[in-house]
């Protein structure tokens, strides 16, 4: 080889290395989504890329729908099952995969020229070659690769906070799903007791025991608990299909999933993180990562537009040139664009606006984090509490009292009448505490996404309203 044809071919060469590998950089992402998960969440996403991927993946789905679905097993099947988080995969390793396209060098521009002239019979032949690339791509590598390395930065945090939404939404939709069984099962039991009043209301009217008003109340609390377990159904299929929707299930597994009875017991002890609790969290959140994040990115693009507003382009061209009976020509071209008519103020203001604009972002982020986790974790010690209140003292309180009152009725001291309002009473109780424990949970998932910078809807505090509309229209 001509030597000095030698360190052009190094130049290149080092080049090509300094340029990256997309797959090494989705892979690397990948495996940092992975740790990221493991460590926040307790599982970590699959990402299926082949048919067997998708079979294991199948079959391992099957065998945790063969029992009642925990949900940890929620959140396996949807963080590497459902299509959906498929899509939130691929496009992170397309965005990956243009970042790591935007740090390279354009490649170079090989032109050849094969021109001759005829003249007195005999034919000139003129050749050129010439090579050109981009001087300027090769001068700014480094700044193109530092905006490249904070787009992946930008990347696995956009990804890990895709894993957080994900899982958030399957932890409420499961826990809306097993509460609206619960509550299905529970009303179940409710209108067959209702039966048993309306029948009982009956015949004892028949035998003189029971006024007519007396029985229509009785026959109407059974038709009003039939129409609730009626309700209390289809808001048990439509959660239950929510899940499916969130867990992206195929009809043929689909009708495999199976709820467990009940919600878990609730912690014994609500969480005491103070300040420092706060402030650990406000350093986790995803959101102020990735504001700060686009800060730091436009920080580093401003020192480049002072550069490239002014002057945007450098192509070198290195040419040999032949001509018939002409010596060989050989040399180089370089082209440089003139700011004449554009200085670059405007692109430098716009970056400057753009810079200032992600600051007072950061700012507005970091103070919402702050009242989104305060609320959040309100939110979940008065879930906590209800609950337990209902749990430890209104339930316990009912029992009681449906107690005395059957001591009563078998001593002749009170009527059927006031022992089955009683009944109704009981049974709003309850579901009231069902409801309470639902809440519980809802809140609880909702803190862990306000925690890691994905804030989800606070659960509503219905439970306390209902019992006293039931308990009240029950006497």
């Amino acid at each position: 080889m001509n030597r000095r044809a030698r360190p052009l071919w190094a130049l290149v060469a080092m080049l090509w290395l300094l340029a990256g590998c997309a797959s090494t950089a989705i892979d690397d992402n990948y495996r940092s989504l992975e740790a990221y998960g493991n460590d926040k969440l307790g599982t970590a996403p699959r990402w299926l890329q082949s048919d067997a991927d998708r079979e294991r993946m199948a079959t391992e789905v099957a065998q945790m729908l063969a029992t009642p679905l925990a949900l940890a097993d929620a959140e396996r099947i949807a963080l590497g099952y459902s299509p959906a988080f498929q899509v939130v995969l691929a496009e992170a390793a397309a965005a990956s995969a243009d970042a790591t396209r935007a740090a390279r060098i354009g490649n170079p521009v090989f032109t050849f020229e094969h021109l001759w002239r005829e003249h007195d019979g005999e034919r000139e032949l003129d050749i050129g070659r010439a090579l050109s690339f981009s001087l300027f791509d090769i001068l700014l590598l480094p700044a193109r690769r530092e905006q490249a390395e904070f787009r992946q930065r930008q990347t696995r945090l956009e990804a890990a906070a895709a894993l957080v939404d994900k899982t958030g939404e399957v932890r409420q939709a499961w826990v809306e799903a097993v509460a609206a069984r619960q509550l299905a099962d529970y009303r179940v039991a409710v209108a067959e007791a209702a039966e048993v009043g309306a029948e009982l209301a009956r015949r004892m009217q028949q035998v003189g025991n029971f006024s007519r008003l007396q029985r229509a109340r009785e026959q109407l609390a059974y038709a009003d608990a039939v129409a609730e377990l009626a309700r209390a159904r289809q808001r048990a299929t439509g959660a239950r299909e929510a899940l499916i929707r969130v867990l992206g299930l195929p009809a043929a597994l689909a009708d495999r999933l199976e709820l467990p009875a009940r919600l878990p017991d609730p912690p014994e002890d609500p969480p005491h993180d103070g300040v420092a609790g706060l402030q650990r969290a406000m350093d986790e959140r995803l959101d102020l990562r990735l504001a700060r994040a686009e800060l730091d990115r436009l920080a580093a693009a401003m020192g480049l537009t002072r550069v490239t507003s002014v002057v945007d382009g450098m192509h070198l061209s290195i040419q040999n040139n032949s001509e018939t009976g002409e010596a060989r020509q050989r040399g180089y071209e370089i082209e440089l664009p003139l700011p004449l008519f554009d200085f670059g103020d405007a692109t430098r203001a716009g970056a400057r606006a753009r810079y200032l604009a992600a600051l007072n972002g950061v700012a507005e982020v970091g103070r919402r984090a702050g009242s989104e986790l305060r609320e959040a974790r309100a939110a979940y010690r008065s879930a906590w509490a209800l609950e337990r209140h209902y749990r430890e003292e209104v339930v316990p309180l009912r029992e009681t009292i449906s107690e005395e009152m059957l001591y009563q009725y078998n001593g002749m001291l009170t009527g059927i009448f006031e022992l089955l309002a009683d009944g109704r009473a009981r049974v709003a109780a309850v579901i009231s505490a069902i409801e309470a424990r639902r809440d519980l949970w809802l809140a609880d998932a909702a803190l862990k996404t306000a925690l890691l910078g994905s804030p989800a809807p606070l659960p509503a505090m219905r439970a306390g309203a209902a019992a006293v509309a039931e308990s009240g229209g029950g006497h």
